[in-house]
């Protein structure tokens, strides 16, 4: 995010908090919790979320990575790719811009995906001057300074109050998760990691229930500010629980699963860390980048599906009888292995070796939430054809299944969106980008096209549209788009750096 020489030394970030070392002259940092006790009378989670009844035969996710500002303008560009592409629906011709029904940010990704949640189509309209093309840097401490370095080794840089406080005079202008629970679609996780539990927290109705705090009073741009909390740099946002006499109980899956012992190890551990709130074992849970545990996003949709006690779930049985395609998209804006060490017998030594230890670890949490990932959606298709297939005639019926309806015909494709998908030349340019908050207006730009570019030629994306009923001409054997230089970075000041993220494995393709 926030510089050149010292990128490095921002990703060693993530391990170096784990020191022992202590500086006493550093400055306490104040990140005091703001979230509300839940209270009797509070409505349940989503009570005034609208009615969707236009369902169609078509589910769109979206998972947005991290990568600070390069992954906001990469998803953004895939974002303008949905805009020009249109779909038949049961309504008419629609961009698939509108159709998007899940929606998941981590880090960089989640500015992005929570301000689309909140605005729609309109999201389009500005936030590339209010976001990318602004300076997101402005009021937080970047300086390598002594001071710096001691509050970092004692706990951060910066507090919960510059950043989330920039995010909402230029994005969120206060809105809170009320605003984003009432929308119909898409459905919005934001995530962020739990460094006590180890585990994925997702800002998400489950989650604020377990702690008996109530989510719809919580500060979008908060949530956004957890999400990205590099260690070191950032302070970890602090929730506060409020065990004892709590009007709504966990839900029947908790349970479940905590006495399953063949459950995932991603939705056990996040069954166990609601347990632990819960029972007031856990007092303030702490919260750091989620790129830390998932830095693909995976895992919001992850654990709705594995929660659910329906073969269809998260999607509503009208929309589960009438899908006949999904597109699930994760669009990754990771960084590439990088660095000379690995030409030599010596080495990496001092900062490459704490860096390389760092990235692994990212890179195999992340690999393990995609792999879990892909073997959710394949039980999950055989599961939605099952009980499509097991409905009686007036289940059918009452369901809204059409004329000439096939329990069978269900196709999932799944997909990654990178910049390894854009030709050697133009990946290792992109790459080059860093993962700061502020960036060149030409490289915003670059992004951006990447976006469109690689979603133009994605293989998933491309056979979801030849799977209905009429694809643009723009996407019949298009090619993939031809290589353009990224204009190089503009010397930054001395800063530290947030680390870009850990890549993806190589791209699925669609499906069954």
């Amino acid at each position: 995010m926030l510089g050149n020489g010292f990128q490095r030394l921002f990703r060693v970030g993530r391990i170096v908090a784990c020191t022992a070392l202590v500086v006493g002259c550093s400055q306490l940092i104040r990140n005091d919790p703001i979230n509300q006790p839940l209270t009797s009378n509070a409505p349940p989670p989503g009570a005034n979320r609208g009615v969707d009844i236009n369902y169609d035969d078509s589910v769109v996710a979206l998972t947005f990575s991290g990568g600070g500002m390069r992954a906001a303008a990469f998803s953004y560009g895939v974002l303008e790719g949905f805009e020009e592409t249109n779909i038949e629906t049961r309504t008419g011709s629609k961009s698939l811009l509108d159709h998007i029904d899940f929606l998941s940010g981590v880090s960089g990704g989640s500015v992005l995906a929570a301000y689309y949640g909140l605005k729609k189509r309109d999201a389009m309209i500005d936030f590339k001057q209010r976001f990318l093309l602004a300076n997101a840097e402005e009021g937080i401490e970047t300086d390598l300074s002594f001071l710096n370095i001691a509050r970092g080794l004692n706990g951060g840089v910066n507090d919960t109050t510059a950043f989330p406080h920039w995010l909402d005079a230029h994005l969120f202008n206060g809105a809170t998760y009320a605003d984003l629970l009432k929308e119909t679609r898409p459905r919005v996780w934001i995530n962020a990691s739990d460094i006590y539990n180890r585990t994925a927290f997702i800002f998400a109705p489950v989650s604020f229930t377990a702690l008996c705090s109530d989510l719809s009073t919580y500060p979008i741009s908060l949530a956004v500010a957890a999400s990205a909390a590099v260690p070191v740099v950032f302070a970890p946002v602090v929730i506060q629980n409020y065990p004892g006499g709590c009007p709504r109980a966990l839900p029947e899956w908790v349970a479940r699963v905590r006495n399953n012992p063949e459950a995932p190890p991603l939705i056990k551990s996040y069954a166990d860390a609601l347990e632990r709130y819960r029972s007031g074992d856990v007092k303030y849970v702490k919260l750091l980048d989620g790129g830390l545990v998932d830095n693909y996003g995976l895992a919001g949709f992850t654990i709705a599906r594995f929660a659910s006690s329906t073969p269809f779930g998260p999607l509503a049985p009208q929309e589960a009888v009438r899908v006949r395609r999904l597109l699930f998209l994760v669009v990754d804006s990771g960084r590439a292995p990088a660095g000379a060490w690995a030409q030599t017998v010596s080495g990496p030594s001092g900062v490459d070796l704490i860096t390389a230890a760092s990235d692994t670890a990212t890179d195999s949490g992340a690999i393990g939430s995609y792999t879990s990932f892909q073997s959710t959606m394949d039980d999950w298709q055989d599961d939605l054809i099952r009980w499509r297939c097991r409905l009686s005639e007036a289940e059918r019926q009452k369901f809204g299944a059409p004329a000439g309806w096939n329990c069978k015909d269900v196709r999932f494709f799944i997909g990654r969106i990178s910049f390894d998908q854009l030709g050697p030349e133009r990946a290792t340019a992109l790459n080059a980008v860093e993962t700061r908050l502020r960036l060149p207006p030409d490289q915003v730009e670059a992004l951006i096209t990447a976006g469109r570019d690689a979603l133009s030629s994605n293989t998933a994306f491309r056979a979801f549209l030849r799977s209905g009923p009429r694809v643009p001409r723009a996407l019949r054997g298009a090619p993939v788009a031809a290589s353009t230089p990224v204009p190089a970075a503009a010397p930054p000041p001395e800063a530290l750096a947030p680390p870009a993220f850990a890549p993806v494995p190589q791209q699925t393709s669609a499906s069954h």
